[in-house]
């Protein structure tokens, strides 16, 4: 039902995927922007954006986060992880339209990004799970990629069932219903040169 909603929507946006996993929803489509359209929106993202790189304490020490960062939203949508406080820098006229997209698309309403940026392969993102009490038990997040294809590694939190699922220039990937709270995912290191990447993952942020 899912499904079929998602396909109904994205006429013109290439093919939706159901992903082949248990225990979640997850839908990509790995042609949702046009080659030139991808690339226009990576190079104002890399320009437009306030990229910076925090530091996160894990297991009571001081780690740099291996990649830049930029959090955008509306005025009440900070965001907490990793005992890093994020708070919501306005929206750009960019952010703004490609919100008004995958809102279309998942049928949701989003109040929130984080945008990553992955300099070469040995930025990453380690295994977790979007789960944190303002994205509430059930989060829908719509994540948009472009420039280097990386590899989103999922693995189920009580299974260890393992999936790979490579995050084309110009995809979509809609990650809803029990997701988050059955899997955990990640963008590991790679050794070999490695251009640019730009992630967008749009949420909703709730009152708690």
């Amino acid at each position: 039902m899912q499904q079929a909603l998602f396909a109904e929507q994205s006429q013109g946006h290439g093919e939706c995927i159901a992903v082949p996993m248990a225990d979640a929803d997850v839908f990509y489509y790995p042609d949702f922007y046009h080659a030139d359209q991808a690339d226009h929106y990576f190079n104002l993202l890399q320009h437009e954006l306030a990229w910076r790189q925090e530091r996160i304490v894990i297991y009571g020490k001081s780690h740099w986060v291996p990649r830049l960062q930029a959090w955008y939203g509306d005025p009440e949508a900070s965001y907490h992880y990793s005992s890093l406080t994020l708070q919501p820098l306005a929206w750009t006229k960019t952010l703004l339209a490609l919100k008004s997209q995958c809102e279309l698309i998942s049928g949701q309403t989003f109040n929130s990004v984080l945008a990553n940026y992955y300099r070469d392969g040995q930025d990453s993102m380690g295994m977790h799970s979007d789960d944190e009490a303002e994205l509430g038990p059930r989060p829908t997040i719509a994540s948009l990629s472009f420039g280097q294809t990386r590899v989103l590694h999922f693995q189920h939190k009580k299974v260890k069932t393992r999936h790979k699922l490579p995050l084309n220039h110009g995809s979509l990937l809609i990650m809803a219903g029990a997701t988050q709270q059955n899997w955990q995912h990640g963008i590991a290191k790679i050794k070999r040169p490695t251009a640019g990447r730009i992630n967008l993952t749009f949420r909703r942020i709730l009152p708690v």
